[in-house]
């Protein structure tokens, strides 16, 4: 399936420039929705993940069906002050400023391998918080999956410290 045909691009958004990847357009076709996570599993299942990790919050709505998919758990990683019990942060910097992500302390086994799904991969900078969160718990993260990369922003080089995968690249 083509994806790029169901991902819906719109200029300009949220500013001047963007070039903004709108993949609601590819959620709503049940069709391109179930064939995406399928393309996921067929690329993920090889590194033999015992979780799916998704951060907050489009990583939510690939990372979960796909841990549906492959009978494994989901754990979620959220930013500051949205998980209920014990955490672990891990504090990155952003274009202006600095954000934090949090999982729980308990979401992960020592030594246990983790896939970590989200929708976009751009510059790597959460996905780079997220692997070092996921070390701290005591995770082994086993590789990165990516409905889309923007491969002009060069994030892979960021995260070459592991297995990455993208359904859908823009240039």
């Amino acid at each position: 399936m083509d994806f790029a045909r169901e991902i819906r691009v719109i200029e300009d958004f949220p500013k001047a420039g963007v070039s903004f990847k709108d993949i609601t357009t590819l959620l709503k076709n049940g069709r391109a929705y179930h064939a995406a996570v399928e393309a996921l599993v067929q690329a993920i299942a090889p590194w033999r993940p015992e979780l799916i990790v998704g951060p907050e919050a489009r990583g939510f709505l690939l990372a979960a069906p796909l841990a549906y998919a492959l009978g494994l758990g989901f754990v979620p990683v959220r930013k500051a002050g949205k998980l209920p019990a014990a955490t672990v942060a891990q504090t990155y910097a952003l274009e202006y400023g600095f954000d934090t992500l949090e999982v729980h302390a308990d979401a992960v086994r020592q030594g246990q391998r983790v896939v970590v799904v989200d929708d976009l991969l751009a510059t790597g900078g959460t996905m780079w918080a997220t692997a070092n969160l996921l070390r701290k718990v005591g995770a082994e993260v086993a590789g990165m999956g990516f409905l889309i990369e923007l491969t002009f922003l060069k994030g892979r080089d960021k995260l070459s410290d592991y297995p990455v995968f993208s359904l859908v690249q823009y240039d």
